[in-house]
């Protein structure tokens, strides 16, 4: 089916200053930015959409390459000296697979901050943006098309989910190593608590076990357990799991231990929370 052409711009617009989201356009621009001055070996802090000293660094060098007026400010001509990567403003075509450019970069920050995310973020609307573009649709109610048009572009306006439910730690006591969001340029979709081999871990809420066993995908030894109104926890690469797929468990329950099965360094649990399969940020959640 062909993507409908009438679109899009002035409808985003409007839709990002009714929901008062114009912060997290703005962020998404510097996202976009950041990705294009990554593109040609200017930039290598995280793709976090923070305009810090880096990124500025950063577009001063493009500008002395390009020989323009070397200010720090990315405008027009900056964005023509990233070449593909500077062109089409986010919302102003329709996006689907096969897509390069600004406007796609713009897209994989905004659905990872709405729980949302396809791996690396590079501009190119491929196979795992493709499906995280869908997933994000059938979350959002609109029409699963894979094509980011108007009703898209609409729902990604929206502030994002948050968790519902109050829960607890599931490891005492807990270090954070790595939080949730940017990462490099990838966007971590839970927090990872240190702590040696072997630690027990806790069910961080009373609810239904739905999966226990290896998972792939680097998740390792992996638990996941529904707490109702569409609220699951993961825990994952654990070193053992305690217990079976289909038991009740009360908040506190031992669930496994501490491990680094799967895509794993050293010993950590990685532990999620997601919201009718949005992942948010645990710590919202956690007293």
């Amino acid at each position: 089916m062909r993507p409908r052409r009438a679109l899009v711009l002035p409808l985003v617009l409007a839709a990002l200053a009714a929901t008062g989201s114009a912060h997290a356009a703005a962020t998404a621009r510097v996202a976009a930015l950041q990705v294009g001055l990554y593109s040609h070996g200017l930039y290598r802090g995280p793709i976090d959409g923070i305009a810090g000293p880096a990124t500025r660094r950063a577009v001063r060098r493009l500008q002395l390459r390009a020989r323009i007026a070397v200010d720090g400010v990315p405008g027009p001509q900056t964005r023509r000296a990233l070449g593909r990567f500077g062109r089409h403003p986010f919302g102003s075509r329709p996006l689907r697979r096969g897509r390069i450019g600004w406007d796609v970069a713009a897209l994989q920050f905004e659905l990872a901050a709405h729980g949302f995310p396809s791996g690396a973020l590079d501009g190119i609307l491929g196979a795992r943006t493709d499906a995280a573009l869908r997933r994000f649709q059938k979350w959002s109610a609109v029409r699963v098309d894979g094509v980011a048009g108007r009703g898209t572009f609409a729902a990604l306006a929206a502030p994002p989910p948050r968790p519902t439910l109050r829960l607890s730690w599931p490891i005492q006591p807990a270090s954070v190593g790595s939080p949730f969001g940017p990462r490099g340029d990838r966007f971590h979709s839970g927090i990872d608590l240190v702590a040696p081999k072997g630690t027990p871990v806790y069910a961080a809420r009373g609810g239904k076990v739905v999966w226990a066993d290896w998972a792939e995908g680097g998740w390792g030894f992996l638990v996941v357990v529904d707490h109702g109104d569409g609220e699951r926890t993961w825990y994952a690469h654990l070193s053992r799991i305690d217990v079976r797929k289909g038991v009740w468990l009360d908040v506190g329950v031992r669930i496994g231990a501490v491990g680094a099965t799967g895509d794993a360094t050293g010993p950590h649990l990685h532990f999620e929370v997601r919201v009718r399969g949005a992942s948010v940020d645990p710590l919202l959640a956690l007293p």
